[in-house]
């Protein structure tokens, strides 16, 4: 069991902990991204990214590669394992336990993101990135013109599919219930678009595919139980989002669960700061997430600065 040393820790390899790790070293503090598994977090699982600014069309790996590339150039190290609950000590350093070793920071940034919620069907695992997909702004345009089923009734899946009626003229939204979560003022908007087609009461039970791609889906009706099956190109599913804070219960979540941050990416606990999807950030994207790394290393360096009366 050892004891590790840093100035800055980030947790979650994510685009947006990547970014903050390599700003964080190239501001010469000694920084430490934690991950429990292969570096690039959601890239991992897009089949193509081709809305990163500056960058041609690539498979999601290859972003995350670059990104952690990168970082190492800078001199930031990293950690493989799960880390455990984010502590503060008395001496105002945090410790968190990884692998049995210890590892202490003058300031922690959490980015371990968040998980979509499936829907645990049949097929829904075995096409994703291959025709279903979780994030219509990310993989929409390889759609357009196609035939595309929604699934979900909150305001994600609403603002979603309104997003993809501006690529294809053939959408079809499905809930299970009878009417929509959602705020009403997003479901008229949705509804006004005379190509939308609703399946309310319907649940999509599987998800079936030919050639390795998405060629159809499964649905049950919830009034009659009859079964049947639709050609579908693609299926976008939003049933919700589950950010990972188990790790920092001292910090402020908001209703969804989110980690609050100001504009500066920390958190109500002076010394912790979040980014990316594990925040409550209006937009969640690659760009954005990036982004948030870059701003939560130069604030972390102030914060360290600010322990010394700089």
């Amino acid at each position: 069991m050892a004891n590790l040393y840093y100035d800055i820790v980030v947790i979650g390899g994510g685009p947006a902990g990547l970014s903050c790790g390599q700003y964080g070293a190239r501001a010469g503090r000694k920084t430490a991204v934690i991950e429990e598994m292969a570096c690039g977090g959601q890239t991992m699982i897009i089949d193509e990214i081709e809305n990163y600014p500056g960058l041609e069309k690539l498979p999601g790996y290859e972003i995350g590669v670059k990104f952690e590339e990168q970082a190492k150039r800078f001199g930031c190290e990293f950690i493989y394992g799960t880390a455990g609950t984010v502590r503060k000590c008395p001496d105002g350093t945090f410790e968190t336990e990884v692998n049995g070793d210890t590892v202490s920071s003058k300031a922690v940034v959490i980015a371990t993101g968040s998980k979509h919620r499936t829907l645990g069907i049949p097929g829904e695992k075995e096409f994703t990135g291959h025709g279903v997909s979780y994030c219509a702004t990310c993989d929409g345009p390889f759609f357009k013109g196609k035939k595309i089923l929604v699934c979900g009734g909150g305001d994600s899946a609403v603002q979603e599919a309104f997003y993809l009626t501006k690529l294809t003229d053939r959408l079809t939204v499905c809930h299970r219930r009878d009417r929509f979560r959602a705020q009403a003022a997003n479901v008229e908007k949705l509804k006004s678009v005379s190509a939308v087609n609703f399946k309310m009461n319907q649940v999509v039970v599987s998800i079936n595919g030919t050639d390795g791609k998405v060629s159809s889906v499964t649905f049950s009706d919830n009034v009659t139980g009859k079964k049947y099956t639709e050609d579908f190109d693609a299926v976008f599913v939003f049933a919700g989002n589950e950010p990972r804070t188990d790790i920092v219960p001292d910090c402020i979540k908001d209703e969804a669960g989110f980690i609050v941050t100001d504009a500066f990416m920390e958190t109500n606990v002076h010394g912790i700061f979040a980014v990316g999807d594990v925040r409550n950030t209006p937009f969640r994207q690659i760009v954005t997430a990036a982004s948030d790394g870059a701003v939560a290393a130069h604030s972390a360096s102030n914060y360290i600065d600010s322990l010394s009366g700089i």
